[in-house]
């Protein structure tokens, strides 16, 4: 099974018709992204309107991650192996100050 490559969303979720969350990706999909169903409208505006206001520092992490990966990768540490050890690392960094369920 080939792994996919991660997406990068082309703008900030929003709710369809349906009351669904997603994003379009650069890759041209629509992407669900899942919150608790027992969310009700208002919140899920709420959220919605955060999201969007996190989206610039979104975009900034983003540029960040792909410069790291580009200056530690190479002949030793492929691309894709950098942005795995990335990930891995920062969830490791961070779960514990941000615990499931909280």
């Amino acid at each position: 099974m080939q792994e996919e490559s991660p997406v990068t969303p082309l703008a900030a979720p929003s709710l369809d018709d349906r009351g669904v969350l997603s994003y379009a990706g650069t890759d041209g999909r629509r992407y669900v992204v899942g919150l608790p169903t027992e969310i009700d409208e208002a919140r899920m505006e709420q959220v919605m309107t955060t999201l969007r206001g996190g989206g610039d520092l979104f975009l900034q992490i983003e540029a960040m991650c792909h410069r790291w990966i580009q200056q530690v990768s190479g002949p030793d540490l492929n691309q894709h192996d950098a942005l795995v050890l990335l990930l891995t690392t920062l969830e490791t960094a961070l779960e514990d100050r941000y615990p499931e369920g909280e």
